[in-house]
């Protein structure tokens, strides 16, 4: 009954998946919604899928009703409980229930299947006055799963969770949970259940991804089919150098140099090298814009320094808001220029106006001399409305733009607060002796010479 429920429910998510691809056109919110249906309806199709090895593996007999646990949860069209999904609360007696404490279970039922046929069935009764003549069988499926035969792929161990096992899968989402123990444990195991009850139960956690990182790929083969088996599909696994594409291995460290590297404290140096390349500079830096020079204050460093670091953002994540402010305070000192009125050596103006800052007619000579734009110095406009501001908003967002692309501002950007990658960042370091002695002052000077 179950398998045929399955089957129908995927039939009809395959022919809304299929409805969906054939959609075309549309308004761009009717785009984004198309994809978005025809992923939903996709994950639900793999999950069917997923689950036809193993669908039901479990029965809870209690004193009022009769649950069946499986990979998936199953409703029928009243939105009735077919199958209880491992993951689900209702589900986790069949794993801690014990005969001192039952937690209201008569009798647990181990069903395994081969295909879609049941070859066999284990069955715990908890409840001593409900024994009778079926007697207690104990931990058949717990003995016949260590075992089986090893097919060069881990399996999943859904069936035959423990208790202990099943506390540390259900543990809060909230900070690091670290798992200890031998070779053979289980840890690995455990880690890949526990990620498949946090998509089930904290489903936020699929929009955002889960990441499992082994060691090497051929690891990752062997655990490779756990989570498709578990139905869980939103989840990349990678090897570490596999978060850093483009970036090879090529030779191996001397053992010396290996021990410097694999030190803890090299976590600290690696922060202490980011740090110090924002470190301000000292005095005011003069950057050149076509025949001028602007001036950045160590004060003005600091405080664009301040903004950028003002919460929990990394280093490339800040070096975009410190840009921001720096654009913004060069783009008033270039505006103010464009704005003063030009002064002789005794302070008075150049035209023999007044002084109050409205362009005299030497003031538009010397602009329009330095190419600004025609229209915006137009001598009447000034004359009428003295207090507007010679530079508007757009004028300004032009101006951004402009430094923005100027390569005396771009390299003294870069080298204000550069954009690092992991690669430069370890390469400048070990390259610089003054870098490397200003971020690992604990290491002597012939630990620092191993790593350059």
């Amino acid at each position: 009954m179950l398998y045929r429920r399955v089957d129908e429910l995927r039939e009809r998510m395959t022919e809304r998946l299929a409805g969906a691809l054939r959609e075309t056109g549309g308004t761009r919110q009717a785009q984004v919604e198309r994809e978005s249906a025809v992923a939903r309806y996709a994950e639900r199709v793999a999950k069917f899928d997923a689950a036809e090895h193993g669908l039901c593996f479990g029965r809870l007999d209690r004193r009022d009703e009769r649950l069946y646990i499986g990979r998936i949860g199953v409703l029928d069209d009243e939105g009735d409980p077919l199958l209880i999904d491992w993951r689900a609360p209702a589900a986790r007696p069949f794993y801690v229930a014990t005969a001192a404490a039952p937690d209201g279970v008569r009798r647990r039922r181990h069903i395994a299947t081969r295909n879609r046929q049941v070859v066999g069935l284990d069955d715990e009764v908890l409840d001593g006055d409900a024994a009778g003549e079926e007697g207690l069988i104990g931990e058949a499926a717990l003995l016949a799963a260590v075992n089986a035969g090893r097919t060069g792929r881990m399996r999943d161990i859904v069936e035959t969770l423990q208790a202990e096992q099943d506390e540390i899968i259900r543990s809060g989402p909230r900070g690091m949970l670290v798992v200890q123990g031998g070779p053979g444990t289980g840890k690995t195991a455990v880690a890949l259940h526990r990620a498949a009850y946090l998509l089930y139960t904290h489903r936020r956690l699929a929009e955002r991804g889960v990441l499992v990182v082994g060691p090497n790929a051929t690891f990752l083969r062997y655990i490779g089919q756990v989570l498709p088996g578990l139905g869980e599909t939103n989840v990349l696994l990678s090897t570490v150098g596999g978060l850093f594409p483009g970036v090879m291995a090529d030779r191996a460290e001397p053992p010396a140099t290996a021990e410097v590297k694999g030190r803890a404290m090299m976590a600290d140096t690696v922060a202490a090298a980011v740090r110090d390349r924002q470190a301000p500079p000292r005095g005011p830096v003069e950057i050149a814009y076509g025949d001028e020079t602007l001036r950045l204050e160590e004060e003005d460093y600091r405080r664009a320094a301040r903004a950028a670091l003002n919460g929990p953002v990394l280093h490339n994540q800040a070096r975009r808001i410190f840009v921001r402010q720096v654009l913004d305070l060069l783009t008033r000192q270039v505006a103010e220029r464009f704005e003063a009125v030009t002064l002789d050596d005794d302070g008075r103006p150049l035209d023999g106006s007044d002084g109050s800052g409205a362009l005299g007619e030497a003031d538009v000579r010397a602009l329009l001399a330095a190419g600004y734009p025609q229209e915006l110095l137009d001598a009447d406009s000034a004359a009428e409305d003295d207090e507007r501001p010679l530079l508007d908003e757009d004028d300004l967002a032009e101006l951004r733009r402009e430094l923005s692309a100027a390569p005396g501002v771009r390299a003294a950007i870069e080298e204000l607060w550069p954009s690092l990658t992991p690669q430069r960042l370890l390469s400048d370091l070990f390259a610089d002796p003054a870098r490397l002695a200003s971020a690992a002052p604990g290491l002597t000077d012939a630990e620092r010479g191993l790593l350059r």
